[in-house]
């Protein structure tokens, strides 16, 4: 009798056991399990991860090999962080976005997920300026914190972080966004925070992309636009008359940039000769290229081509068509996300895309522009294809996000007929007098087809 109590015990905890794992499931999975993740967008994804690490594998042969004595060193760093940031895709891809705003933090009820990371990115921004290293090639520019054997980057953890924690406010700020106080002020004064901080770290570049996802953001959030043109006039124009005094002050940073950018083969032993090694390699390749491996301007002329720089040696082994190839997959890539936001299900799935989109286009955008010198050199990274282990495994981690978020799109109901095919008109019944009159039951008809209705809505 006692084995049989204990039998019995064991298999109810084992019930208990299973009911609660099946549970804490359903709340890590939320409904992405009822919906199909758009392949297109993991399609172009893993096209650029694999293609970025083999480029940047490339790209950086010669320079790690001249630092380390092993051309390999960065390659096998990035592979290590690839894989890192490939199973936290997996991990979000598989979380339901709605736990960011639903978990709350124990003791702390009143703080949710957004919320805390919005504070700890700060602290961590205010301690890369008292305690940061200029590792990684910032030229002096305080940028990583060590810990252990790793560099971490907080502006890069900054760009994930705004865009979590506006998506969150701007959903709880609903309709009040149409105001100024709300929907400028409140999210202009929440930048600024992380725009100074940033501005601290002398990462001008940082400062562009972070505002840039900002104004995306508040523009689809839901902000009076006139109101939003008006403030950007001023502070576009404001930003331009900056430009213009520090210009024409003789040996300002500004003007040796934009003077760089104006002569790239001015001053080939000095301040162009990044620039000007830059353009060398994307005219050397040509149509088709020089071959995978085969770029000469990797052997120590180019800097950065681990980085920043990395595309102008894919435009030389890989030529015209190579290089065009893979900014159509960026294109593509930027579409569907933006077409994964506009069919999100709810208005907080819907910014965290529009963020993240904006993020991978706008960064995307300036480094082609930096690198064959559209625009002044300020220092940008390629997503997917830039060295660099926390910029790699936080853009993988949003790239999980988008693809929850496209799991739980927005699917709009049929029509009425197709969900419920409409009750049989009643029959009519014909007077003596020839006209025809509604059955007794008509009355009875209409009241269930309205029931019907009012159900389905």
């Amino acid at each position: 009798m006692a084995a049989e109590t204990r039998t019995g015990g064991s298999a109810e905890n084992r019930d208990g056991l299973k009911s609660g794992f099946r549970k804490l499931w359903h709340t890590f999975n939320g409904d992405s399990r009822y919906r199909d993740l758009s392949l297109s967008f993991f399609t172009y994804v893993m096209i650029l991860l694999v293609v970025g690490l083999v480029m940047m594998s490339s790209a950086s042969y010669a320079w790690a090999y001249s630092e380390f004595g092993d051309g390999l060193h960065y390659a096998v760093s990035q592979g290590r962080n690839a894989i890192i940031g490939f199973l936290m895709m997996l991990f979000f891809m598989n979380m339901d976005y709605h736990n960011f705003k639903k978990i709350r933090i124990p003791f702390i009820k009143r703080i949710n997920i957004p919320g805390l990371l919005f504070f700890i990115v700060g602290v961590l921004l205010v301690a890369v300026i008292l305690i940061g290293n200029d590792e990684g090639g910032s030229m002096g520019a305080k940028r990583w914190i060590t810990i252990g054997p790793f560099d971490l980057q907080p502006s890069e953890v900054a760009k994930f972080s705004l865009i979590i924690y506006f998506a969150y406010n701007m959903e709880q700020d609903g309709r009040r966004m149409n105001r100024f106080g709300v929907g400028i002020v409140k999210y202009v004064a929440l930048l600024g925070i992380y725009v100074v901080l940033i501005a601290l770290e002398k990462h001008i570049s940082g400062i562009m992309l972070i505002t840039c996802i900002a104004v995306a953001m508040i523009l689809c959030g839901g902000a009076n636009i006139r109101q939003f043109l008006l403030l950007g006039a001023g502070s576009i124009a404001a930003a331009v008359g900056y430009i213009i005094l520090q210009f024409n002050k003789e040996g300002s940073y500004v003007q040796a940039r934009i003077m760089s950018w104006r002569h790239p083969f001015d001053d080939l032993l000095g301040d162009t000769w990044q620039t000007a090694n830059s353009l060398i390699a994307i005219g050397s390749g040509g149509l088709f290229g020089l071959g995978l491996g085969n770029s000469r301007q990797k052997y120590l002329y180019l800097p950065e081509t681990k980085n920043d720089f990395v595309f102008p040696i894919v435009c030389e082994e890989l030529g015209f068509v190579g290089a065009f190839a893979i900014i159509i997959v960026f294109f593509l890539l930027v579409i569907e996300g933006y077409s994964i936001a506009a069919r999100s299900r709810d208005r907080f799935g819907m910014l965290i895309a529009v963020g993240i989109t904006t993020q991978i286009g706008i960064q995307t955008v300036l480094n082609l522009a930096v690198v064959s010198n559209l625009i002044p050199n300020t220092g940008i990274s390629l997503p997917f294809f830039s060295y660099g282990g926390t910029a790699l495994i936080m853009q993988l981690v949003e790239m999980g996000i988008m693809l929850n978020i496209s799991q739980q799109r927005y699917v709009p109901p049929r029509r009425d007929e197709e969900i419920d095919p409409p009750l049989p008109p009643p029959a009519r019944i014909r007077s003596g007098s020839g006209k025809e009159k509604k059955s007794s039951g008509f009355k009875w008809y209409r009241s269930l087809e309205k029931g019907a209705k009012t159900c389905r809505k």
